[in-house]
């Protein structure tokens, strides 16, 4: 099934969930029994990540397997081309084909710090608009792209980076899922000026529940994602060691930006889980409560 069926006339957002691949056994238990009660929402697909240069093309294939040819659930794989020839990017390409995977990603991936050795294939492409073209050319898959609210971290400014996602549509992206943010207006201002521009296909907003403040932290450091003064002083009123104070905190700020994306007519919730369910499944719930799912 192609992923832009779903957003075909449809009366109420779509909802998925982003996972990736564990790293060792003990995650590895840890993650299926959140898809285990993850599933049990129904979302309309999952997404399975893929790490920079292939690091985790074997862990991200099996995912994908579990997912969609053991499970049976509708199964978005992201390939992040950056630092991948163009014969493992086929190789990677060729074997979600065999899974039966309609829906791709294509991102570059985040470059390596100096620290982190990875030896870049010659022929490497430098950008997600240059994967959407080879992959295009190649394969019939349903092809989606990131877009970025407040603009991609190395972008020079936001304009500019709404061009390369115009780019990216021209080059065969037909949906695009945004990173995180916890200001509402600054996604509703980036799908306007989307469509100012002439992006006209699906835009699906990303959601990043809070899960405690150092993952919070660090995450907004690594993807160049704002947190709000109302965060700031939401989680200021919740003692520090409080983890069940932030969770609720995090679940009840996510439920309000949600329902307030629900009503300005959003398409899609594509929630990062962090390989967990407990917030995604009380957020969904609740909004499920309200009617609004």
């Amino acid at each position: 099934m192609k992923l832009t069926d779903l957003w075909r006339p449809k009366s109420r957002p779509t909802i998925s969930c982003e996972l990736f691949p564990a790293q060792d056994a003990k995650a590895e238990g840890n993650l299926h029994k959140a898809i285990d009660k993850l599933a049990v929402l129904g979302p309309d697909f999952f997404s399975v990540t893929f790490g920079a240069g292939g690091a985790t093309r074997a862990g991200s294939y099996a995912l994908a397997q579990a997912l969609k040819a053991n499970r049976k659930l509708e199964t978005l794989a992201y390939v992040a081309g950056y630092g991948l020839g163009p014969d493992d990017l086929c190789g990677v390409l060729d074997g979600y084909q065999t899974l039966g995977i309609d829906n791709v990603f294509v991102v570059r991936g985040d470059v390596p710090k100096a620290d982190e050795p990875l030896a870049a294939h010659p022929q490497s492409l430098a950008h997600a608009s240059d994967m959407l073209s080879f992959v295009r050319e190649r394969f019939r898959f349903c092809l989606g792209a990131a877009g970025y609210p407040e603009g991609h971290k190395e972008a020079p400014s936001r304009e500019a980076d709404r061009a390369y996602l115009k780019l990216k549509v021209a080059r065969g992206a037909e949906f695009i899922i945004t990173q995180y943010f916890y200001d509402n207006q600054t996604f509703l201002d980036f799908v306007t000026a989307c469509r100012a521009m002439g992006i006209s296909v699906p835009i699906i907003a990303g959601v990043m529940p809070i899960y405690n403040l150092k993952l919070m932290d660090n995450l907004a450091q690594l993807c160049g994602a704002t947190i709000t003064e109302p965060v700031r002083r939401g989680l200021a009123a919740v003692a520090a060691d409080d983890k069940d104070g932030v969770h609720n905190f995090g679940v009840s700020f996510a439920v309000e930006q949600c329902r307030a994306l629900i009503g300005a007519g959003v398409q899609g919730l594509h929630f990062y889980t962090m390989d967990r369910s407990k917030s995604v499944i009380e957020i969904v719930q609740r909004l499920r409560s309200e009617g609004l799912l």
